[in-house]
């Protein structure tokens, strides 16, 4: 069960050294500028693979209960699906559930860690592999393997990091998991952190905010759910920016060695990528050459 690119290399993982009795994975969504339908990666994964796939709305539907049923699986891998698993479903397999997490449990539970980890300026972060129970990533732990948060990295590229680490621990964990050879150890939820779903308006910078925070979360929400603020009454999302040194009037927009830049509570926020609304991605200087009326 999986949807976005982060489970697609468990999947292959998985393809290889085991029989997949089937796959589970989000509808075709609505996408990009043209909103055109999108599947998600783990479908197109999953009929390269010549696997069986459904794709249900909810989870809690007869007819996707059913067809899991009817797979019978011994166990059921999850991993960045989007959907919470119920009761019947966790007990359905001999194995029960395992999921492939992005961050060090306790720490980022939910939706999001791998952007939570970046814009709280963790120096660390990792993969969890985890015995799933009723509760939101609150199983007890298989396994973990921590990597450093580069301070260039993105939401994207740890991303891309962590689904390959995780495929890893996965494969190597499993083997010890249905030997019998490792059991799950309990959380200490008294060290326990949230990552909520983002939203797309959680990308909106807060000015008032100090610069280097705000440069953490230009890094950590790309490319989802982006950063951005309103200028000339659309949004202008903010793909790169760099925190620097100085003052000037907190929330307001201003010029810094030919760079648009913006002034928070604390330090300036240099431009270095922006998008304006429906055009392509440029460099701030590019774009300041053609944004009269930055200056406040």
């Amino acid at each position: 069960m999986g949807s976005p690119e982060f489970a697609v290399p468990s999947l292959r993982a998985l393809a290889r050294e085991y029989a997949v009795v089937g796959v589970v994975t989000q509808p075709d969504r609505p996408a990009g500028r043209g909103r055109g339908i999108k599947p998600p990666a783990v479908r197109l994964e999953a009929e390269h693979l010549d696997l069986p796939l459904i794709q249900p709305e909810k989870l809690t539907t007869s007819a996707a209960v059913q067809q899991i049923q009817a797979w019978a699986p011994e166990l059921i891998v999850v991993a960045a699906f989007g959907q919470i698993l119920r009761r019947e479903l966790l007990e359905l397999p001999a194995y029960g559930c395992v999921n492939v997490h992005a961050s060090l449990l306790p720490r980022w539970r939910g939706a999001a860690p791998i952007q939570a980890a970046i814009a709280a300026g963790d120096d660390e972060t990792g993969v969890t592999i985890m015995r799933m129970d009723a509760g939101m990533d609150t199983g007890g732990i298989l396994s973990q393997e921590r990597v450093p948060i580069a301070s260039q990295d993105t939401g994207g590229s740890l991303s891309a990091k962590l689904s390959h680490l995780g495929a890893e621990l996965l494969s190597t964990t499993l083997k010890d998991y249905l030997s019998g050879n490792l059991k799950p150890r309990p959380q200490d939820s008294s060290q326990a952190s949230r990552a909520p779903i983002l939203k797309k308006e959680d990308g909106l910078l807060d000015l008032l905010l100090p610069a280097k925070v705000l440069e953490r979360r230009v890094r950590a929400f790309n490319p989802w759910p982006g950063a951005y603020i309103i200028w000339e009454g659309t949004r202008l999302k903010i793909h790169r920016a760099h925190a620097e040194e100085g003052e000037a009037r907190p929330a307001t927009r201003i010029v810094v060695d030919a760079q648009p830049a913006l002034a928070t509570a604390q330090g300036i926020l240099a431009l270095d990528e922006v998008q304006p609304a429906g055009k392509k991605p440029m460099r701030g200087r590019a774009f300041l050459l053609g944004a009269r009326g930055w200056t406040d």
